[in-house]
């Protein structure tokens, strides 16, 4: 019986073919999403069953405007919803009204330990200000004027906790930053600001360890419907960041927890930027864009793989129409594979067969594979163009250099 309820379940479910497109954005093809109230961060809305929102920080000086306006703008150019920039002095705080004035997306302004930059980042225009309670002084004083500053001119807040600066006093309580003295922390800065009538904010809990991260936000998830902030806080260089917030982000979004992400690498902002786009994307919660798809290197390849796809996706890096571009090595997985894609080879015995769409339009030696996948993904995406199906803000494929072991 049960089988046949599952069977049945599965049934009501078409079928999601690899890399479609999606419609809607809001709501996951794995799991619902979480119940939570909804803010603005400007013109971009946070929780409420909003699409997932990127974010990202700038590393320039932010008194350096033309700087962090020119990073501002790789970052919404690679398709970052949301910027956040640091002002730890007065220069900082004093650059705000320009930047926000000229940046193409909201500004978040990042306020630590003086209260004064709060007040000035809201009168600068900014969209939101990170604040954090537990460091800054006499919060309990300032925090009710914080509260209604940030009402009168109509912006939200975030606040939270890393596991780096959890109060002392619940770091002895419970014998660490564990989820519980982290989502303790949360809710006693949340209530702070309830405690005033304030709700316009939204709360994030994190810490460097995969598990130890996902476990909190799941418990913070728990008691409440505030909009919630994902990360995992010094995730480490890029490699080894984009692998952990791809799994604590998976997790957890497959669970329909979190409102708005950023990935934390110890890289240039636009790579967190690249992978928090392709996370979304390939968890169905952001429209499908251009992607490149290849095998493996094994021992069944014709082709040297590697340099093959290294080389068309550098060929292919400025185009941004949705299509997608399979490059196989092999005869076992290559025409299948192929097949799927908007355009494809299967390699193999010195010459590659071209697909388009699912159909064979031609065979061409191996040294001509590059240059043809690279003519008919150009003409593909311009008659995309011409067709008014290519998104606004689309960006191109992530490119990773890969350097040839013999060079």
């Amino acid at each position: 019986m049960m089988n046949t309820l599952n069977t049945e379940k599965s049934a009501e479910k078409p079928f999601r073919k690899t890399g479609n497109p999606v419609e809607l954005t809001s709501e996951s093809p794995l799991h619902p999403r979480r119940k939570s109230h909804r803010i603005m961060v400007g013109s971009v809305p946070v929780g409420g069953g909003a699409p997932i929102s990127v974010q990202s920080m700038t590393n320039t000086l932010t008194a350096n405007v033309p700087a962090t306006l020119q990073q501002i703008a790789e970052l919404t150019a690679a398709g970052c919803d949301i910027v956040r920039v640091a002002v730890p002095s007065q220069d900082d705080a004093d650059a705000l009204p320009e930047i926000c004035r000229k940046s193409p997306v909201p500004i978040i302004a990042d306020i630590h330990f003086q209260s004064k930059y709060v007040f000035q980042a809201i009168d600068a225009g900014c969209a939101a200000v990170r604040v954090n309670p537990g460091n800054i002084r006499k919060f309990n004083e300032v925090g009710p004027s914080i509260c209604k500053a940030a009402t009168d001119a109509g912006i939200s807040l975030r606040i939270g906790v890393n596991a780096g600066s959890l109060d002392k006093d619940l770091y002895a309580k419970y014998g660490g930053p564990t989820p519980e003295a982290l989502v303790a922390s949360a809710l006693k800065e949340a209530h702070m600001f309830e405690d005033v009538g304030f709700h316009d904010f939204k709360i994030s809990v994190k810490h460097h360890d995969v598990i130890t991260m996902v476990e909190t936000y799941r418990l913070l998830a728990s008691k409440g419907e505030w909009p919630l902030h994902l990360g995992v806080t010094e995730a480490g260089p890029a490699w080894q960041g984009t692998i952990k917030s791809c799994l604590a982000f998976g997790a957890l979004l497959a669970e329909g927890i979190g409102d708005t992400i950023r990935v934390s690498l110890s890289a240039p902002p636009v790579e967190e930027v690249k992978v928090g786009c392709k996370l979304l994307e390939y968890m169905g919660l952001r429209p499908r864009k251009f992607d490149i798809i290849s095998c493996p290197s094994c021992g069944r390849a014709q082709v040297d793989v590697i340099q093959l796809a290294s080389a068309v996706t550098e060929g292919l890096k400025d185009v941004t129409a949705p299509i997608r571009v399979a490059v196989m090595g092999c005869i076992v997985n290559g025409p299948g594979e192929a097949r799927e894609a908007d355009l494809g080879v299967a390699s193999g015995n010195g010459k590659g067969q071209i697909f388009i769409k699912g159909k064979v339009i031609e065979t061409v030696p191996e040294d001509q594979i590059v240059d043809t996948l690279l003519t008919k993904a150009q003409e593909i995406a311009a008659q995309m163009e011409a067709d008014g199906l290519v998104p606004v803000n689309a960006t191109g494929p992530v490119v990773v250099p890969i350097q040839h072991p013999n060079r």
